[in-house]
């Protein structure tokens, strides 16, 4: 044993928590095995690497190109509708057909000759919009041999593209809806439908509403793709290159890293914050698990509860306001409503998702006696935030533009790019470089392809549904099915999204799920913001459901866990995302629609109270372990104190208490004993 100078023994020093590994992770910086892990997992970021120097910067310059013409027309307003539409997607699909290759083996390191093909006729669409705009407008409805021929290269060009960026799923979705627009008795296909049935288009009449109006390709999710999503993009990549997600890391470690279950803590924060600049769950799961994961593992947290942790916290990343997950803009266009009201609408229930995992993750410290991580070896609030602290200017600047202004949300997004840039100066750490501009500039671009492609994708499903009709067939039989049962339709709505969550990235599960579903709800009387909010969640939430669960699998490939075990553990943490829809269904209030202050402010209370006996039920244990019956009884409550009823609130407090003294007396016996 070691001796001080006063021949005393030395006081054993804490083994250090954060190995080389952690460390450089905590950084922002990736390894080669964490970055492979990224492209396994997501399809989106499965990119090629082009050898060729010349031709990788290039491409560079044409994605800063791509950028800065998306940041002009959003300040200064761009070119009529179509032509700007148009040319959006023309642009991505030559950046999808770079990044993407065709197939696994096919060309990683360089453009194929199939690729230039490809990439030349992405140009063919946009080109002949701009040079007869004012005929193909003309000609709508009455498309001529020329307008036909484009707009099959336009499909092609979007499903190949949308394969190679997502997978199969979303194109072969798209085609069974192409082949459904053509079949039925006028149609190119004549066979009369035995449900669902059509008057039937050719091909001529349904490619050319894909092409020729803003009900197809060039519809809402492409026009939402290429404002306001585009520019949210940007402001994450500026926002990443001044050093936020660094901050980030090291505030929720200052705030609560040596707290009971620390670890766990840290990974609710991080990724909770990330999400606020980060686009994609298994990419967040990666950026902050490669840390949070080990030191979970390391304070004693299996490996299965550690990925969930993880992927529940990064898939709710997309649900935090104020910069939600690309869906929710477009909802806002849809709804016709301003970007700030579904801000206010989500704010509730994304407290509520986060507030079911931290409670779990604390009551589960408490279940395994755990305890945080050494303060010593822990940044400091003070220094974190006198280092990077100001960069949280540009994102309360972003939330007073939104909420207490009457500025657009692309003047706010605008703004809030410009004063991250001259914010960035104040420190050295955070200092930007014209280099570091530029590269945020062109990382935007090759973000944005992928979402843009699909949205241009998911075009052709809600043409075709809007051609036929399908969507308002579809809500009546939801309806029908659910004998005119909210609960049902509910549930049948709910399963519609989880099942196209599956395959379908979650932004076109939204909108053909919104566009199904909301209509039969709808129907029903439910407010639209409700219906849309309720596919909203479930959208996102397809991330850890099995048996494709990404987020999931991506958590599990650094925690080294079971995935179907991982998977459960997510929804149990994530149980009060899988709840609270309903709940706001019942009872609007949750989303704050005609309520005044104070009742929201009893609503809120209420609902969290609620969220905390639903995560005590969950987990089984509040002082001490809870026997079945007790659950049964917690549940009961928490359902009863989310409801936002005065009735409901007063039946669910008494629960509360009678839960908490039983719990405290057998605590209190346990100890004596």
């Amino acid at each position: 044993m070691d001796m001080n100078k006063d021949g005393l023994p030395e006081e054993a020093k804490p083994e250090p928590i954060f190995d080389e590994a952690i460390t450089r992770a905590m950084e922002g910086k990736l390894t080669e095995e964490q970055e492979q892990i990224i492209k396994k997992y997501d399809k989106e970021a499965s990119t090629r690497t082009l050898k060729s120097s010349i031709g990788s910067q290039l491409f560079y310059w044409f994605c800063f190109a791509v950028t800065v013409y998306h940041f002009v027309t959003a300040y200064f307003g761009g070119p009529v509708v179509l032509k700007h539409r148009s040319l959006h997607v023309g642009m991505m699909l030559v950046l999808g057909f770079v990044m993407y290759p065709f197939g696994k083996k096919s060309g990683n390191n360089k453009i194929t000759w199939f690729d230039w093909v490809l990439i030349a006729l992405a140009a063919v669409a946009p080109l002949y919009m701009w040079l007869d705009y004012l005929g193909v407008v003309e000609r709508a409805g009455r498309p001529g041999a020329a307008d036909v021929w484009v707009a099959s290269i336009l499909v092609i060009l979007v499903l190949e593209a949308a394969r190679r960026a997502t997978g199969w799923a979303l194109p072969i979705l798209s085609t069974v809806f192409i082949l459904y627009g053509v079949t039925g008795p006028r149609g190119f296909i004549n066979v009369s439908l035995p449900m669902f049935g059509h008057r039937g288009y050719t091909w001529a009449q349904l490619s050319n509403h894909f092409f020729a109006n803003t009900e197809g390709i060039y519809g809402t999710s492409v026009d939402v793709a290429a404002s306001y999503i585009y520019l949210f993009i940007l402001f994450g990549a500026v926002m990443g290159k001044c050093g936020m997600g660094v901050f980030f890391t090291d505030l929720a470690m200052a705030l609560a890293g040596h707290t009971k279950g620390g670890p766990a803590k840290v990974s609710v924060v991080a990724s909770s914050l990330l999400g606020t600049i980060n686009g994609s769950a298994v990419a967040n799961v990666v950026t902050t698990g490669v840390f949070t994961i080990p030191l979970m593992k390391k304070s004693g947290y299996s490996k299965e509860f550690a990925g969930a942790v993880e992927a529940s916290s990064s898939v709710g990343g997309q649900i935090l306001p104020p910069v939600m997950g690309a869906a929710a803009f477009i909802m806002a266009e849809v709804l016709g409503i301003p970007y700030s009201r579904i801000i206010v609408h989500a704010a509730i229930p994304a407290l509520l998702y986060f507030l079911g995992i931290f409670i779990q993750v604390q009551l589960r410290a408490g279940k395994l006696n755990l305890i945080g991580l050494p303060r010593e070896q822990l940044p400091k609030i003070g220094p974190v935030m006198r280092d990077k602290g100001h960069l949280l200017i540009p994102i309360t600047l972003l939330v007073y533009l939104l909420l207490f202004t009457s500025w657009t949300v692309l003047l706010a997004a605008v703004t809030s790019i410009i004063t991250t840039v001259v914010i960035s100066f104040f420190k050295k750490s955070t200092r930007m470089s014209v280099k570091d501009l530029c590269d945020a500039f062109a990382e935007a671009a090759r973000s944005m392809a992928s979402v843009a492609i699909a949205c241009a994708c998911v075009g052709i499903v809600v043409g075709s549904i809007s051609k036929t009709g399908f969507g308002i067939n579809m809500a009546d039989t939801i309806i029908s099915l659910g004998q005119k049962s909210l609960m049902f339709t509910l549930v049948f709505t709910m399963i519609t999204c989880m099942v196209l969550g599956l395959g379908v990235p979650s932004i076109p599960a939204y909108i053909i799920t919104a566009t199904i579903g909301a209509s039969a709800l709808a129907k029903l009387g439910i407010p639209g913001i409700s219906a849309h909010m309720f596919a909203f969640y479930y959208a996102m939430f397809a991330n850890l459901t099995p048996p494709v669960a990404l987020a999931v699998f991506a958590a599990t490939a650094i925690s080294g866990g079971d995935p179907i075990k991982t998977s459960l553990a997510s929804m149990k943490l994530a149980i009060a995302g899988f709840i609270v829809p309903f709940m706001f269904v019942y009872s609007p209030q949750l989303l704050l629609i005609d309520t005044s202050f104070m009742d929201g402010v009893r609503v809120a209370i209420g609902a969290c109270v609620g969220v905390f006996m639903l995560a005590v039920a969950v987990e089984g244990y509040l002082f001490t372990k809870l026997h079945w019956a007790m659950r049964l009884v917690a549940v009961a409550g928490a359902l009863c104190l989310i409801d936002s009823g005065f009735v409901t609130d007063l039946v669910g407090s008494v629960i509360l208490a009678a839960l908490i003294t039983v719990q405290h007396l057998l605590s209190k016996k346990e100890a004596v004993v």
